[in-house]
C-alpha cells in the first residue's frame, strides 16, 4: 500500500512562494554589501610561509567564509618555481591567510589567485632570508672542518713505582790515567835522583879515607 503526499494547504504553498525570492533578495543585498570582488594583500612572509590579507573590495570586512586561493611562486632567476599551494587561515587576525608550505631562502615573485566566495587577484615580492644555523656550545670544539673533535683519554699511569736503574761505576777518565801516569813518573825521577846523590857522597867518603 502506498501513501502519496499530500499537497500543500493553499496559503501555506503562497507563503513559501513568497519566501523565497524574500531569501533570494537578502542574500544578494549582503552580496551587493561587501562587493563582488575579494582584495588580496600579499604581506610577506613568516619562516618561508607566504602570508597575505583577504577582505571584501568594498568594505573591507573580513571574509568569513572559506577562502579558495592558489598560490604560486617564482625565483628572480626564473630558474625555480613553488606551487600551487593553498590558502588557510593564519594566526595574525580575522583577515590573515597563510600557506602551509614554506619557500626556500631567495627572492621571489608571489602571485595568489582567489576564485571564492569571489575572485581576488594579487602579485608581490617575497624576500626570504637565510637563517643561520646554531652557533656551536662552548663545551664542544670543532675542527677546522666543521666536525667535532675527539680528545681521547690519557693513559692511566702504570702499576708500581717504576724501577730505577742500575747504578753504574764511573768509567775512569783518560784525564785521570794521565795524571796518575805522570804521578809515577816524577816519582820515579825522585827516587834515581835520591839514589845518585847518595851513591856520591859514598865514593866522596871513601876518596877522603884513602892515604
Amino acid at each position: 500500500m502506498t501513501t502519496r503526499p499530500r499537497p500543500l494547504p493553499f496559503p501555506a504553498a503562497l507563503g513559501l512562494a513568497l519566501l523565497l525570492p524574500v531569501q533570494a533578495v537578502a542574500l544578494a543585498g549582503a552580496a551587493h554589501a561587501h562587493g563582488d570582488t575579494l582584495k588580496v594583500v600579499i604581506t610577506g612572509q613568516q619562516a618561508g610561509r607566504v602570508t597575505a590579507d583577504v577582505t571584501w573590495e568594498n568594505d573591507g570586512d573580513a571574509v568569513e567564509e572559506a577562502v579558495a586561493a592558489t598560490v604560486n611562486a617564482v625565483s628572480a632567476d626564473g630558474a625555480r618555481t613553488a606551487g600551487p599551494w593553498r590558502l588557510v587561515r593564519g594566526t595574525g587576525g580575522a583577515a590573515t591567510w597563510t600557506t602551509a608550505e614554506a619557500l626556500p631562502p631567495g627572492t621571489w615573485t608571489v602571485t595568489v589567485d582567489a576564485g571564492f566566495p569571489s575572485l581576488g587577484h594579487a602579485q608581490g615580492e617575497v624576500a626570504v632570508p637565510v637563517v643561520d644555523p646554531a652557533p656551536p656550545t662552548a663545551s664542544a670544539a670543532a675542527s677546522p672542518s666543521g666536525a667535532p673533535v675527539t680528545t681521547t683519554p690519557s693513559a692511566p699511569p702504570a702499576s708500581g713505582t717504576p724501577s730505577a736503574s742500575p747504578a753504574t761505576s764511573p768509567a775512569t777518565s783518560p784525564a785521570s790515567d794521565s795524571g796518575a801516569a805522570g804521578w809515577w813518573t816524577t816519582a820515579g825521577v825522585a827516587g834515581i835522583a835520591l839514589v845518585g846523590a847518595a851513591a856520591g857522597i859514598l865514593l866522596r867518603r871513601r876518596r877522603l879515607r884513602r892515604p
